[in-house]
């Protein structure tokens, strides 16, 4: 086929969305500098920064009592679906998915070392957006005519707005459909249909039937279902990971200097490696640090928000605790403990310069990229073979396998707020007609799993950092025209705002029950 050949179908859809979801994330159109910093980190940083300063370092002060209020019970159970513990393990389950094995090893791809120092920089200050998703969300949540509580962006945006503002609600609604059906459902069960291959030999559509059945199972009882779920899985996986990251970190020791120096280097490093303007690294860094850490923690998406309004509890405030603490674990944590494991355990791995192949010493020196740089360095820290596989690589394999799956239950109820909002909006829109059509978008859900599993994705990471854009913004719209409410909730105000449509609830005037854990 001739160089200038038309292309058509998907490929002619590659160059488009590659130009906006660079504008978005680089500030680029067509591979050219067109802003010297990327709208989205502009918006992120900005109101997370605004945010911890409104809040008077508030996530930072409250983080030692909210780490230890996470394995805290509550004496009195509060009104809600599911325990505040079961809403943080929720959220957590919607964040720790491909981001933290995949998207890490991307951003070390596109913006080397130093990309972890601003995903680390993301995470912070997105702890304050995160304080505010989860204390409003509890604030402003709903109750049904039939008595089930729910609530997110949607809600607080309608209550704490009022009903001018119902467009940005319906605007997040669209885009969290968009990222359920993109992030959360196709990236996930490409990855859970690949390692399902690597480990088994096995196609990847019957690893995507066996993931669609599975998570039909579970999501068909609802949010108490998947939290149940959940509140079982999420931990132990989250602390079996941990625990070998850091056995593999020990055994690797003697890199670590090396590692932090590359981190901090890398992260202030004005001069780009391959030319261009000053401070071109610096901006590489910066953009793919803040768009994987978003991709990971979802801090400012708005999508913890909807496992965080059904905690039982009456207290925002220690919701919104949990809410922070969820994005500290899932990046601070887990994301760290998967960037060391790649920039720090030896190996015998290979990389091509100029044309010819070399040894290098670590894993994101490698040829390797995404997941197989992730596993890779796994199992150089753990080579000892099962049935042929290394050990590392089995715990690569299988982590991320949890990870998808408790993620695809998760995603499947955020797209099920959205898609419910939307049809309440509709004249005659009753509670009947709803969970008639929770059935169909469960079943749709599983559908879109199979199919995911096995289709060729290769516009699916970039759609993806679009549809991240395209819920953040609204949500951070709303964030800040209700910051003053967060700054009062933090402060102890449970009634802060106005309730637009509706009267204050009054479990917020009762005695404080189910805080601070669960």
């Amino acid at each position: 086929m001739a160089a200038d050949a038309p292309v058509s179908g998907l490929e002619a859809w590659i160059a488009p969305i590659t130009n906006v979801s660079d504008f978005i994330w680089g500030g680029t159109w067509n591979g050219e500098e067109v802003l010297l910093v990327p709208p989205m980190v502009v918006i992120l940083l900005g109101a997370g920064l605004y945010m911890m300063a409104g809040l008077k370092g508030y996530p930072i002060r409250k983080l030692g009592s909210s780490l230890v209020g996470i394995f805290r019970k509550s004496d009195k159970k509060g009104e809600g679906e599911i325990s505040p513990f079961a809403a943080l393990s929720t959220a957590l389950s919607g964040q720790v998915g491909t981001g933290n094995l995949v998207g890490v090893a991307t951003a070390i791809t596109l913006g080397g070392p130093g990309a972890i120092f601003w995903m680390w920089i993301t995470a912070l200050f997105g702890m304050a957006l995160a304080f505010g998703e989860g204390s409003l969300a509890v604030r402003f949540r709903e109750r049904t005519e039939d008595g089930v509580y729910r609530g997110g962006p949607m809600s607080y945006i309608t209550y704490g707005l009022g009903p001018k503002w119902r467009w940005l609600a319906i605007l997040f609604c669209l885009g969290t459909l968009f990222s359920a059906l993109v992030t959360g459902n196709s990236i996930q069960a490409n990855s859970f249909g690949d390692s399902v291959n690597e480990l088994t030999g096995v196609d990847e559509w019957i690893g995507g039937l066996v993931a669609a059945l599975a998570v039909f199972i579970v999501i068909i009882g609802g949010i108490k279902s998947i939290g149940k779920v959940a509140e079982t899985i999420v931990p132990f996986m989250a602390g079996l990971y941990i625990v070998m990251a850091i056995i593999a970190l020990i055994l690797n020791a003697q890199y670590l200097p090396e590692t932090f120096g590359r981190i901090f280097d890398g992260a202030f490093n004005a001069q780009s490696a391959s030319g261009g303007f000053l401070g071109a690294a610096i901006i590489m860094a910066i953009r793919a640090g803040v768009a994987r850490g978003l991709f990971s923690n979802e801090a400012g998406q708005g999508s913890t928000a909807i496992a965080h309004a059904v905690a039982q509890t009456n207290d925002p405030a220690a919701q919104g605790r949990f809410a922070m603490m969820g994005t500290f674990i899932d990046t601070i944590v887990i994301c760290t403990m998967t960037a060391l494991v790649m920039l720090t355990v030896g190996g015998d791995f290979t990389a091509t310069v100029e044309g010819q192949q070399i040894a290098v010493e670590h894993a994101w020196q490698s040829d390797l990229q995404g997941f197989a740089m992730t596993s890779g360095a796994y199992a150089a820290a753990f080579p000892l073979e099962v049935l042929g596989i290394p050990i590392g690589t089995l715990i690569a394999s299988i982590a991320l396998l949890l990870f998808v799956f408790t993620t695809l239950l998760t995603w499947s109820y955020y797209g099920e707020r959205a898609i419910t909002y939307l049809y309440d909006q509709l004249p005659g829109a009753t509670r009947a007609g709803e969970l008639k059509l929770h059935l169909v978008w469960r079943i749709l859900w599983c559908l879109v799993i199979f199919i995911g599993s096995f289709v060729p994705l290769e516009l699916v990471w970039r759609l993806g950092d679009i549809s991240n854009a395209a819920m953040a913004l609204p949500n951070i719209v709303a964030l800040m025209a209700l910051s003053g409410v967060i700054f009062a909730l933090a402060a102890g105000n449970r009634t802060a705002g106005t309730d637009h449509g509706r009267e204050t609830p009054k479990e917020l005037k009762e005695e404080v029950s189910g805080a601070p854990g669960h």
